[in-house]
Parts: C-alpha cells; sequence; structure tokens
C-alpha cells in the first residue's frame, strides 16, 4: 500500500502550512467583523447620546397668536373706590378704655359718642392744679386786702408811698399767678375732654381696634393703631389710572359709568372731579371720579370696572399677561423667527385688563408670541415648539 493511500499517515508538511494560513485568515476575519460591530455600536450609541442632549438642552415652548381687541369696543379700565372721608381716630389722653358703644358697621352720627377712657393719671394732675388754684386763690386775696389797708394807711400819710407800691405789685402778682393757674387747669380739663371719643362726622364705622380695660397711651414714639376707623360713605371717590393713550380724551364734566362683581349687569354713574395733569411713571393719568351711594351699595376699598365709553381700535392686540416678561430693559415679549429661534421685542401696554392686556405698540397680528416664557430666555435661542396637547416648559 502507499504512504498516500494511508489514511493514518501523518500529513505531509506542506498541507500542514496551508490548513494553518486558512484558519489564521478565517480567524482575522472574525476579529475584523468583532470589531466593526463593535465601533459601529459605539458610534450609535454616542449618537443617540448626543441627539438626546441636544433635545434636552431645547426648550419646548407652546406658542399663542395674539387676538384683536376689537373694533368699537368700549375702552374698560379697572378703578378703586374710597371713601369721600376717612377718619382714623386717636386719643389724645392716655388712660384704660372705660368702654366702648360703637362696633363696626354702625351708621354714626357727628359727635356721636363711640368710647370713653379713665385717666387716673390726669385726674391727678386736674385734683392738684385744682388745689394749686385754691391756694394762690387764698393768697391773692390776703394780696387785696394788704393793697387795699396800705392804700388807706396811704392817704392817712402813715406809710411811705414806696411801701404802699410794694403791696401793690405784690397784688398783681399774685393776681397773674392766678391767671396762669386757672389756664393751667383749664388745660388738662380740655385734656380730660378728649376721654371722650366722639364721631368726626356721618359716617360708618369701618374699624375698631379696643377693648375694655385695654390700655391707650398716646406718649409712644411710634404712632399707635387707631382706636376707630369712620367713613363717611354717602359720596365715594374713584380713581382710575387711564393710560396716556387715552388721557387726551378725559374732559372736564366727563360720566362713565362703573360695574363691580357683586353687582353684575348693574352700573352706576360716575362724575369727573379732577385728574392729576401729569402722567405717572406707569405712564398713565390718575383720574378722581364721584360716586353717589345714597343707598349705600357701593363700599370702600372695592375694585370696579370703569367704563369710559371710549371706542377700541382694531390695530391694537390683545394677549395674557402670562406671556409678559418684566425685564430690566422694560417689559418684553418672546416671539419665535426663522430656524424657530426667538425674538424678543419690546412693547407698551394700553390697557390692563388683569388676566390679559391690550397692547399699545411693538406687536403684530402675524408674531407667533410664547405663552408661559422662561426667563432664561433670550434673543436667539432655539427652541422647540410643542405639539397639539404638549404643555411648553
Amino acid at each position: 500500500m502507499s504512504p498516500q493511500s494511508d489514511p493514518h499517515a501523518p500529513p505531509e508538511p506542506s498541507q500542514v502550512r496551508s490548513n494553518l494560513k486558512g484558519a489564521a485568515i478565517a480567524g482575522g476575519c472574525i476579529l475584523a467583523v468583532i470589531v466593526a460591530v463593535g465601533t459601529y455600536t459605539r458610534l450609535s450609541q454616542a449618537n443617540v447620546v448626543a441627539t438626546w442632549t441636544r433635545q434636552d438642552d431645547t426648550p419646548t415652548v407652546s406658542l399663542i397668536a395674539p387676538a384683536s381687541s376689537g373694533k368699537n369696543q368700549a375702552m374698560m379700565f379697572p378703578g378703586a373706590l374710597q371713601s369721600y372721608d376717612d377718619a382714623n381716630i386717636y386719643s389724645r389722653v392716655s388712660g384704660y378704655v372705660h368702654a366702648w358703644y360703637q362696633d363696626i358697621g354702625a351708621h354714626v352720627k357727628k359727635d356721636q359718642l363711640l368710647a370713653t377712657i379713665d385717666t387716673p393719671d390726669l385726674d391727678q394732675q386736674i385734683a392738684n392744679a385744682r388745689a394749686n388754684l385754691n391756694a394762690l386763690a387764698a393768697a391773692q386775696k390776703l394780696a387785696l386786702v394788704t393793697a387795699e389797708r396800705w392804700q388807706d394807711l396811704l392817704k392817712q400819710g402813715a406809710v411811705a408811698k414806696q411801701d404802699a407800691d410794694t403791696k401793690e405789685e405784690a397784688l398783681e402778682s399774685a393776681n397773674a399767678t392766678v391767671k396762669a393757674s386757672q389756664a393751667s387747669l383749664d388745660q388738662l380739663l380740655t385734656q380730660k375732654n378728649f376721654a371722650r371719643i366722639v364721631a368726626p362726622f356721618d359716617g360708618i364705622v369701618t374699624k375698631r381696634s379696643i377693648d375694655v380695660g385695654a390700655l391707650v397711651n398716646n406718649t409712644l414714639p411710634t404712632t399707635p393703631d387707631p382706636l376707630f376707623t369712620v367713613s363717611d360713605v354717602h359720596e365715594l371717590r374713584l380713581y382710575v389710572n387711564v393710560p396716556q393713550t387715552y388721557s387726551a380724551d378725559i374732559a372736564p364734566g366727563a360720566t362713565v359709568t362703573l360695574s363691580v362683581p357683586e353687582y353684575p349687569g348693574r352700573t352706576f354713574p360716575a362724575k369727573l372731579v379732577s385728574d392729576a395733569d401729569a402722567i405717572n411713571s406707569q405712564s398713565s393719568l390718575l383720574v378722581e371720579f364721584e360716586v353717589d351711594n345714597g343707598q349705600g351699595l357701593l363700599k370702600p376699598g372695592e375694585y370696579a370696572q370703569v367704563n369710559f365709553g371710549l371706542p377700541g381700535t382694531g390695530a391694537m392686540l390683545r394677549l395674557p399677561a402670562s406671556a409678559l416678561m418684566f425685564r430690566a430693559e422694560g417689559l418684553e415679549v418672546a416671539t419665535v423667527g426663522r430656524d424657530n429661534r426667538i425674538v424678543m421685542k419690546p412693547i407698551t401696554i394700553a390697557t390692563d385688563l388683569g388676566t390679559q392686556v391690550i397692547v399699545g405698540s411693538g406687536l403684530t397680528a402675524a408674531d407667533r408670541v410664547v405663552n408661559n416664557p422662561p426667563d432664561s430666555l433670550s434673543n436667539g435661542d432655539r427652541v422647540r415648539i410643542a405639539s397639539p396637547g404638549e404643555r411648553g416648559v
């Protein structure tokens, strides 16, 4: 049998080299595939992380379109009602509250008693002043009798004229001392009158801050709380800040109507009294109206909507107050321009309606305005537009 046909014969060296070479090539190919797959996986993961990071850094915002304020729409401005007269009542004397007679909501007349104060210190001062006055009055009486006797003796030539004049001067001094003492007593009695706290005018008690036995001290370095507050509400003052845009339309004798939340659908007339004749830092004119409150339906301190009857303009736009951004440069809104980048626009407000504002200038109907913008937004920032139903950040 030949060596080539023997199955148990060892392989030839050339065949061994060929087999090793093939195994090495196969192993290299497998290693290359593993390296390629690993590299691709790492690059894919890095790309995913970079994409997620970019998306996470880009704020998502929701947009709103400015709405027209409406043509021929009567302009409404917020106003505040105040008492025609409003008096905080303090005590001119120190002491303890003896009693109070009127509580909040009470209708009082001028000089009607509100409270009385016990003044033990002042009462003692009055007693001392009266005792001093009595003593000085007795001395005055003695000086008068002495001066009259010396005048009689002078007529008889029994005493020198200088001695008689001395007695007259002593009488005049006693008279002056009695007058000074009487004035001091009158002053104390006048102060005692202030122990009766009375209403300064017809009105309503809108505040009471005392109770029986409470200490009332008017000598404190700081102003104490008032004992009572009395408000005259037969007429009310209505104050309105009218935007500068409409200040020229405020004419003498103008009348407006106002409404309050507790009487829906009902209006009350008001007549122009005066205005500040100056534009304040809020670019508005402070205007005062007088409101008849004979029926007592309106209350001081409440909020009112005032209809000036001024026609609106279709050129003005309405925005929710949530879209406003208060920056150091002034009032601005964030709009989205090309490539979804932020464009900050300064605006002015013509009318503040509370939850909404009417924009006077700086905005167009085509602007895409960011609602509830984050404070970090600035010019040129890229943003992502929220899809319908998705909330912006």
